[in-house]
């Protein structure tokens, strides 16, 4: 009987993995076999949702992906229907069972403020959301810049090409500041989880590839430094 691999994974959850693995030990190397590069398709659990109606459970999103012989989802933490671990590892072994790779976790946050106490509510969500991705055993988390808020309806921003006008008596060089300070504060974490942090460039500070190559140069700037001055004094930091 000719079984796919999803299907064997369901229907025995506890075979060996020595069944599959080459030995620890083997008298002569073992050739290296290179297989042909393909694309690997990926979809967001937003698509089945759009913030209407009742959400879309993550559960039957990993089942759709699977259906239609998907590789992964992009989870988006909104669709999630709780936080605590018994649910998170619920979420990663269905996924694992159906073949299917949770490849990022997608998050609302913005680090467009003046309020300073607004930033750190925004940078403790952050990385609150690091920990939870990798609870899950999830690679990579989506950032946004965050917008000014100036432009009340979404859709009269959206028509706008997300491009708004700043707080009166503020200036964008501020907004990029304590975006890159935001993110800087949370690398840290991120690090220390393995978690990507990617950059969304949907809208606000975004929204442009000057705007996103501004905060990732800022960003990797800080990053060789750090490293630098490591080497300097000896240690890995």
């Amino acid at each position: 009987m000719n079984n796919t691999r999803r299907s064997f994974l369901k229907t025995a959850p506890l075979a060996g993995a020595a069944a599959f693995a080459s030995p620890v030990f083997a008298e002569t190397p073992q050739p290296i076999i290179k297989t042909a590069s393909r694309i690997k398709l990926s979809v967001s659990s937003y698509s089945y949702w759009h913030f209407k109606g009742d959400k879309f459970p993550i559960e039957r999103v990993i089942d759709e992906a699977a259906k239609l012989g998907l590789d992964g989802i992009d989870v988006l933490h909104r669709q999630m229907a709780g936080e605590d671990n018994a649910y998170l590892q619920k979420l990663k072994k269905h996924a694992f069972v159906n073949g299917i790779a949770m490849t990022c976790l997608s998050i609302h946050q913005g680090f467009v403020s003046p309020d300073k106490a607004v930033l750190k509510e925004h940078i403790d969500h952050t990385i609150h959301c690091i920990e939870l991705a990798y609870k899950m055993g999830i690679p990579c988390m989506r950032l946004n810049t965050g917008r000014w808020g100036t432009i009340k309806s979404f859709d009269d921003f959206m028509a706008k090409r997300g491009i708004e006008p700043a707080i009166s008596g503020y200036t964008e060089d501020e907004a990029f500041k304590w975006c890159i300070d935001s993110i800087q504060q949370c690398m840290k974490k991120a690090e220390e989880c393995g978690v990507l942090l990617a950059l969304e460039n949907h809208w606000g500070l975004g929204s442009t590839p000057e705007g996103m190559l501004r905060i990732k140069n800022a960003i990797d700037s800080v990053v060789r430094a750090i490293d630098g001055y490591g080497k300097f004094l000896g240690k890995s930091l």
